[in-house]
């Protein structure tokens, strides 16, 4: 299987209203485990209210959190207001940010190799990664771990 990795630019967000599953497992187990909160979220989306894109799933972690409350991971997806939030399912706002971006088309496995030429390329441009806010992966396809297509959102100053 062939990776593509599109070119790198810096994108800025407005604030993200989210609503979905908040992922918490050992490290080792994120690669399984989100997956499947993926295929949930994808069976449930008729129940979240004012959904943005329902073909359009994002994930939240914090690189390196200050609270239990920020550790773990979200599947979720974007809405324009929250209303009748699910009774099982969360909510998180994510500040305007800036962020250093590539898309990533290819297996899950491979996206840590994606993020690390994200990041020399962030550091070799000068930006500084804000490892202690909320990065994001916005995906487009995430039905089958091979071949995922995800924007990968790495926030920097």
């Amino acid at each position: 299987m062939t990776e593509i990795i599109q070119n790198k630019i810096i994108q800025e967000l407005k604030e993200l209203k989210l609503v979905g599953f908040r992922v918490l497992c050992p490290g080792d187990q994120y690669l399984v485990e989100i997956p499947k909160a993926s295929l949930i979220l994808a069976e449930r989306i008729g129940e979240i209210k004012q959904v943005v894109n329902p073909n359009i799933q994002i994930g939240a972690f914090v690189v390196e959190n200050q609270t239990p409350d920020e550790d773990g991971y979200w599947v979720s997806v974007e809405v324009k207001e929250y209303e009748d939030v699910p009774i099982d399912m969360v909510t998180l706002t994510i500040p305007p940010q800036r962020y250093a971006a590539l898309r990533h088309v290819g297996s899950n496995s491979k996206i840590i190799e994606a993020y690390n030429d994200l990041h020399k390329w962030a550091e070799d441009n000068n930006y500084v990664r804000l490892k202690n806010k909320w990065h994001l992966e916005r995906f487009y396809e995430w039905k089958d771990t091979e071949k995922v297509d995800v924007d990968l959102l790495d926030t920097i100053e």
